[in-house]
């Protein structure tokens, strides 16, 4: 194992291709938890392991070989610690079995399960996936029937499956050691977007006080855009809710905090830089002003979102 740029890598190059199958099986119940792996390919076997840290979560990037994974009784015993892992795969499909549910996975689906109960992954032609590490304590409190939704295939083509998908597939390693936004925020997007994508938003008799809430919190975010590094637990706090509340009353608007106080901010960005009086002021500044501090990073949201960069916007207006 090495440490580069708080990225850990295990790597079957650095034994002889006989050890390199028991080299793997322990360095994933290094990585990840006790497991027992089994390949037909065990001659030829190779994969890596990368780890980073994103806030409460593990990002990990598996590649290598075709192989059988398995989360045995013995191994769960043995296991001091629990997860639920959120997993993507985008070359080929595969098959993730949990107890008695068995999900075929197509390449960019989603799927989630919970080291607490035996299960399996036959990775047929590659091994190559995202896996997120999530504690169970953060999956139930954006899932409160998480435990019944082990093993199900999301469709990573469409509706919020899709985005959920795509959001993971950018969850790397490399993003993790280097977030672009603060770590909660990816975090809490990351739960928002579960939330959506299994369907989870509570359907509560108060319409009306729903809604109310979650015009309170979209008044407070828009308020309070220009903060760098504004998350849902501050905006949660100041308005005497839980951050559970916040994250509920946004789904079920269809949308997330991260989503909400981006726009805020853009639209605001976009206003200033079609205004001429505001051309005293950099890229930079205007960036700042709508609480993203890092310039380069207000010049790529601008494209993403607004579909030019700051500097085409002033020139177009």
């Amino acid at each position: 194992m090495n440490a580069a740029a708080d990225i850990h890598t295990w790597s079957t190059d650095t034994v002889p291709p006989p050890q390199r199958l028991d080299y793997w099986i322990g360095a994933i119940c290094e990585g990840f938890l006790e497991m027992d792996v089994t390949s037909t390919q065990a001659g030829a076997f190779g994969a890596t392991l990368e780890s980073a840290p994103l806030g409460p979560i593990g990002v990990n990037r598996v590649r290598g070989t075709a192989q059988d994974v398995y989360r045995t009784r013995r191994a769960i015993a043995h296991s001091r610690s629990n997860y639920y892992y959120l997993l993507c795969k985008t070359d080929s499909p595969w098959v993730a079995v949990q107890e008695e549910r068995s999900a075929r996975m197509l390449p960019g689906d989603v799927v989630l399960v919970d080291s607490r109960r035996c299960y399996a992954f036959h990775l047929l032609q590659s091994a190559d996936t995202l896996s997120l590490e999530l504690p169970t304590a953060w999956v139930e409190s954006w899932l409160p029937d998480a435990g019944d939704l082990v093993a199900r295939r999301i469709d990573g083509r469409t509706g919020w499956g899709g985005v959920l998908g795509s959001f993971v597939q950018q969850l790397t390693p490399e993003v993790a050691a280097k977030p672009p936004l603060p770590a909660a925020l990816l975090t809490d997007q990351l739960g928002g977007l579960l939330s959506l994508a299994f369907g989870q938003a509570p359907a509560a008799p108060d319409r009306g006080g729903r809604a109310a809430l979650r015009q309170r919190v979209l008044d407070a975010t828009r308020e309070r855009l220009a903060e760098p590094g504004l998350t849902a637990a501050g905006v949660a706090r100041e308005l005497g809710i839980s951050e559970r509340s916040l994250h509920r009353c946004l789904a079920d608007g269809n949308t997330t905090f991260a989503t909400a106080l981006t726009g805020f901010r853009m639209r605001v960005a976009q206003r200033m830089l079609a205004d001429p009086r505001f051309d005293r002021l950099s890229v930079a500044e205007i960036g700042f002003r709508v609480g993203l501090s890092d310039a380069s990073h207000f010049v790529r949201q601008c494209r993403r979102h607004l579909g030019s960069t700051p500097g085409e916007l002033r020139r177009l207006r």
